[in-house]
C-alpha cells in the first residue's frame, strides 16, 4: 500500500529537478514531500488528460499517477499536476491495522485535493468538509498543548 503526503510543499522548484514539467505543475510549482520512503524517486499526479494513454492509473476523477519520465504531452494534454519526492508506505498487513485502530481519519478525496493551491491549510480544509465529529477536528490548533 502507498500514499502521497499532499500538503508537505518544499522549497525546490520543479524546473530546477524536471524542466519538462516546469510549465505543467499547479501552483506552488515546487517539489512536494510525497513521504518518507524513497525520497530520491519522483512521483506525479496529473489532472485533466484528453484521452489518458494505456498506462493511465486513475485515482480519483480525473487525477491519475503519472511517469515523470516521460513528458506531460505523453500524458494526453494535462490540464495541471503535482511532483512529489517519495511515498508513504506500508507492509503488508500494517494499514489495515491501523486502520481497525482507527488510527486514520478516512474520507473521500476530490479531485482537486491533488494539485490544491494552498497545501498549507488543506488539511483543514478537507477535514471541515466532512460530517459530523470529523468536521470539528478541523477547529483543532497545530500544537494542542495550546489549546
Amino acid at each position: 500500500t502507498m500514499g502521497l503526503v499532499l500538503s508537505r510543499p518544499t522549497d525546490e522548484l520543479v524546473g530546477g529537478h524536471l524542466p519538462m514539467w516546469a510549465d505543467t505543475v499547479a501552483p506552488p510549482d515546487v517539489i512536494f514531500i510525497g513521504g518518507p520512503v524513497m525520497t530520491d524517486v519522483a512521483i506525479g499526479l496529473g489532472a485533466g488528460p484528453a484521452v489518458p494513454p494505456e498506462e493511465w492509473k486513475a485515482v480519483v476523477g480525473d487525477v491519475g499517477l503519472v511517469d515523470v519520465a516521460f513528458s506531460p504531452d505523453h500524458w494526453g494534454g494535462l490540464s495541471t499536476a503535482r511532483i512529489f519526492a517519495g511515498y508513504s508506505g506500508w507492509i503488508p498487513g500494517q494499514l489495515a491495522a491501523e486502520l481497525a485502530i482507527e488510527s486514520w481519519v478516512v474520507c473521500d478525496a476530490a479531485p482537486g485535493d491533488a494539485t490544491d493551491p494552498n497545501p498549507d491549510t488543506l488539511w483543514q480544509r478537507v477535514l471541515a468538509r466532512q460530517s459530523g465529529t470529523t468536521a470539528w477536528l478541523a477547529t483543532f490548533p497545530w500544537d494542542v498543548s495550546t489549546n
